[in-house]
Parts: C-alpha cells; structure tokens; sequence
C-alpha cells in the first residue's frame, strides 16, 4: 500500500499562514512531515524566514509533527504507540519483498528484500553489490500488480543502464519499460547526498516509489571527512541521514537499500580475506541497518553472509552472477562462453 497521508490541509486546528510556510520550505504532505524531526524542522524554517517573519517555537513545530503522526496512525498507514505483537504479526505479513534475482538469495532472506526496513550491503570492490542493486531494479516490477516507481541515487558515478537493460532482455522483460519507472540521482559530495535525503519524501510521492537504492552511502563522507579530528562530525552526520532514511521506510512502506564499503581490520590473524574486513561506518552503520549482509568473491562465484539481523540467524549463501544479474549457481554450471572459456563477472 503506497500512502502520502494525503495534503497538509487535512491537519485540523492548524494556522493556514503556518501550512503555507511549511510548503515554501518544502513540505508537502502529511507523511512529509511526519518523517521530520522537529529540530530539523526547525532549522529548515529558520534558514527561510527571518526574526520579524517567524512566528513559531519549538513547542508549536513538535505539536504540529505529533499532529502528522497521528492522523497517519488514524488513516492506518503507520501503527499505533502501543499494538499487540499479534497485530504487528498481521502488519508484517502484509509487506512486499523484493526478489533478488535468485531463489536461494531470496530464501537466505526470508523471501527478499523487504520493505519498512533498512537493508545493508556490503562488500569489497566487485563482490557484487552494484549487481544486485540493478538486479532488484529488475525484479522490483516483476510480480507486482502495480508499477513500482525506483529511486537509485548514485554517489560514485557507477550506474550504467545499459547493464540493467541486458538483465531485463536476459529475463525475457520489456527493457524499455524497466528503465522508465527508474529515476536517477546523481550526487557529488556529501552535503549534497544528505540534501537530497531530506527531500527525499517528496520524490517517494512524486516517483510513487517503492524501493530506493543508495551506491553507496559511506563513500563521499569518508572521502571528504578523512582524519581522526573530522570523525565524531562525519559519525553524527551519517546518523542523521541514517534515522532520516527508517523513518522514510516506515511511513512510506517502502524498501531502501545500500551499498556500503569495507576497511581493513588489523586486529584479525586469521587472514582468510573475510575476516580481516569489515563494513565500514563503525557502530552508527551497524545500529542503523535492519539487516546487514556482507558479500565477498569466491572465485567467479560469491557468497553472502547475514552479519546482523534482529529475525534471521547467521548463515551464508551461494550465488553467481551473469547476464541476467544475480541467479543460482545451478542456472549458471556448465555455461561457456563461445571458444569454451568461462564465463565469470
């Protein structure tokens, strides 16, 4: 179920004049509002109005977001402060997953990528990552009833849609179609990523998207925030962007996925190349996810590991990836290219 809670002017009790300035600072909808914490509110609304022109506190911001809240709970889109485990049992049942691509991936899941949640990947430089975020670009709007519109916000200038139009091909897809309900953001530097995640609810409505793609999260602010001195800034700005991204995925019944990268961990003699990484984002990274899954290469094979999630157990899985993006190793034994060679990304 795809909600934006509908239009401001459904707030009762509420100053006209005040919906008026929340809509010139961006605001446009109930679900918009209610994503927002009320300091960044009121950062946003002070940045636009002067001292003689603002006429509003922060008591009078938290009531109004409190207000938002409450009318989406009325609506059902968002559960109530309080429910039984019984209800929330109904509640979970009822979200869509997305299929990876493969089926042992996706039982290794729990059935896929879920929505109202965070979902980590991470890994070393082609261990498949990118991969499986055109892969979902895919299979989002595979066995769907609806058009399901896609955000992919691209930080390290990556994307390449001919690659998405030849899985669609390979899946028997209209390609053409795929890449229209896709919507590209190209981001440049930190500042700029964490802009465009406060904005994000709008372009969720706009795009009636149900999953978002970030690849990948970490790389511009560990690029530009380098040195132990820069850390607690970088960490708290992470945080952020992060708890701004769940309750997107909680109010909009949405899927969001991201990349991230790993770093080097000294500490471990194991050297078995798995554990002597690790995601990179220290503890903020790993509260933050849902569920994090870590990938790494195994020959022209991968595995992925479960490395935190609060319903699966650890395990790991074993996939391939070809022209139709990721797929069971059963699907891919015995392929060769012309002349014999193997076949491998």
């Amino acid at each position: 179920m795809f909600g934006d809670g509908g239009t401001l002017e459904r707030l009762q009790d509420v100053d006209q004049h005040l919906l008026h300035k929340l809509k010139d600072i961006g605001i446009g909808s109930i679900s918009d509002l209610a994503t927002t914490t009320p300091p960044e509110l009121l950062e946003d609304y002070y940045s636009n109005y002067d001292d003689a022109t603002r006429g509003i506190d922060f008591e009078t911001i938290s009531h109004l977001v409190l207000k938002a809240k409450q009318k989406l709970i009325e609506d059902g889109l968002i559960q109530r402060d309080f429910s039984s485990a019984e209800k929330m049992l109904e509640r979970r049942q009822k979200m869509a997953k997305f299929s990876t691509g493969s089926e042992s991936f996706d039982s290794f899941l729990g059935g896929g990528i879920e929505t109202q949640a965070l979902t980590e990947i991470a890994g070393e430089f082609g261990s498949g990552k990118s991969q499986l975020c055109y892969t979902l670009c895919v299979t989002a709007n595979m066995s769907s009833k609806e058009d399901n519109g896609i955000i992919y916000v691209d930080t390290e200038n990556s994307f390449k849609a001919e690659r998405i139009h030849q899985i669609a091909e390979s899946r028997g897809l209209d390609s053409e179609e795929i890449l229209k309900r896709i919507n590209i953001c190209k981001i440049y530097y930190s500042a700029h990523l964490e802009a465009v995640i406060r904005s994000l609810a709008r372009y969720i409505e706009q795009y009636r998207a149900r999953l978002v793609i970030i690849d990948s999260i970490i790389s511009l602010h560990r690029a530009e925030f380098a040195g132990r001195e820069t850390l607690a800034e970088r960490q708290q700005r992470l945080n952020a962007l992060l708890h701004r991204l769940r309750r997107l995925s909680e109010i909009y019944n949405i899927a969001i996925v991201y990349t991230n990268q790993v770093q080097a961990q000294p500490d471990s003699f194991l050297g078995n190349g798995f554990d002597s990484m690790r995601a990179a984002g220290g503890n903020i990274m790993g509260h933050a996810s849902t569920y994090r899954v870590f990938l790494r290469k195994m020959g022209h094979n991968r595995i992925a590991t479960m490395l935190d999630s609060p319903y699966h157990a650890y395990s790991q899985v074993k996939f391939t990836i070809g022209e139709e993006g990721i797929q069971d190793l059963e699907k891919k034994d015995g392929k060769t290219l012309a002349g014999g060679s193997e076949c491998g990304w």
